[in-house]
């Protein structure tokens, strides 16, 4: 499809529906062979609901457990998840469809710097969301293959691997507070996930968390005073509202969550261009904006930050629809639940061995993810530029090391992230001028 067909299409599409209106696929209630439901159009509304009511499942689990782990609130996560998804559909007019879920990137930083207090994390938050913003706007003026240029897979895979990396002693300290809870969990997971049909296996940190809270509970793992709150709380009422502060080891600290969050959603934008067979790469700006405009209204309310989550396109390639009336009903019903204390209390009940169990699996994944990222591009590690830039930044991230910069103290994560940023383009030209 070339440049000047894709926008005739783009301008169909939004004279049709505007991003928030959708033709009937067929009849409604079949998909003929071969056929996918495309973004612009949707099944009859009970089927949609359904298949929105599946997108919410998917999201679940992970969405859920960002909170979880890091103490903020569930609820107030869920409502601008929520809110955040339909930004998106708005921003990228109805051409990708996609929620906007907690993004594990997040974890790593909040964890780090849980002892300067929720608002300075929220701050952080915040200003990895207007940046990510400006990245949106900057690639929406200058084309997509502006971030290849700025960040090169080499970059970007290492950032990413150091951050799941860096979580490590976490999740083994919580596997460690309660072994047989996680062993469970990490079990039920790991055979669901290989072994699970269907959806089902998508689903396997969902089901894991599940059976482990089950575990607990019958083996008087859950925390007394976590399950007396859950009974106390109200079935409906407002979710917590919080405003940021700004504190600039914080800042620092969080600030590389952004190339993660760069890649995850161009990444989803071509995942779902080749899903639809179409090309998509003039709404990759927007989708980058979207998620910046989403993770900063999160941080300045007190919710997670927000990525496009791989989970759901679990669910169009199993239904072939891309609808995103769909993901306008996932939507919903996440502000709807967001104002369930009730259910914020129930997932807050959830013991440090549930957790340990999961996140053993959670953050090697999200390492072996910048793996991927490396794999995908076939990067060279025969060449010393590549091979040296990568092993200093991974030991300073998997290590923690931690130096202060006069009252700014930064941990692995910033430093390996920073070192990498700095000396890969510095290292790269003079190895180019040896030559």
């Amino acid at each position: 499809m070339d440049g000047s067909e894709r926008d005739r299409e783009s301008g169909t599409e939004r004279r049709r529906f505007g991003g928030l209106g959708w033709s009937l696929h067929g009849d409604g209630r079949h998909i003929d062979k071969g056929a996918v439901v495309a973004p612009h159009e949707r099944l009859s509304w009970p089927r949609t609901i359904g298949i929105g009511m599946q997108h919410v499942i998917a999201m679940f689990g992970a969405t859920l457990l960002v909170p979880t782990i890091t103490g903020f609130p569930v609820t107030t996560t869920l409502l601008f998840s929520g809110i955040g998804t339909a930004l998106f559909l708005i921003l990228t007019r109805g051409r990708v469809p996609s929620y906007l879920g907690s993004s594990f990137a997040f974890i790593a930083p909040l964890t780090a710097s849980a002892g300067s207090g929720p608002a300075a994390q929220l701050g952080g938050i915040l200003v990895a969301g207007v940046v990510l913003a400006l990245i949106g706007l900057l690639v929406k003026a200058l084309g997509a293959h502006v971030i290849d240029a700025v960040m090169p897979p080499v970059v970007t895979g290492a950032v990413v691997a150091l951050i799941g990396l860096n979580l490590a002693p976490t999740a083994a300290g919580s596997f460690e507070a309660q072994p047989l809870v996680a062993f469970v969990t990490l079990v039920v997971i790991l055979l669901v996930t290989v072994v699970g049909p269907g959806m089902l296996g998508r689903l396997g940190i969902l089901v894991g968390v599940v059976v482990g809270w089950i575990f607990a509970a019958l083996t008087g793992s859950l925390a007394s005073e976590r399950v007396d709150a859950m009974r106390e709380a109200a079935w409906f009422g407002l979710p917590e509202l919080r405003g940021p502060t700004f504190e600039l080891s914080v800042i620092l600290l969080t600030l590389p969550v952004v190339i993660v969050l760069v890649a995850e959603n161009v990444g989803h934008v071509k995942a779902v261009a080749a899903m639809t067979g179409k090309n998509l790469d003039d709404v990759a700006g927007n989708a980058l904006l979207a998620d910046g405009l989403a993770t900063t209204l999160a941080g300045a309310g007190g919710g997670s930050g927000t990525t496009t989550y791989a989970e759901n396109i679990g669910v169009m390639a199993a239904t072939r629809v891309y609808s995103t009336a769909a993901y306008w009903v996932a939507a919903v019903t996440a502000v709807v639940l967001a104002f369930s204390p009730k259910f914020g209390a129930l997932v807050f009940t959830v013991p440090d061995g549930v957790l340990g169990g999961a996140t053993l699996v959670l953050y090697g994944l999200i390492g072996l993810l910048g793996v991927r990222i490396w794999m995908d591009a076939k990067v060279d590690f025969t060449d010393p530029v590549n091979l040296t830039v990568v092993a200093a930044a991974l030991v300073a991230g998997i290590g923690d090391l931690t130096l202060s910069v006069g009252s700014v103290e930064l941990g692995g994560i910033a430093w390996g992230s920073i070192g990498i940023l700095i000396a890969y383009p510095i290292l790269r030209r003079l190895s180019d001028l040896r030559r």
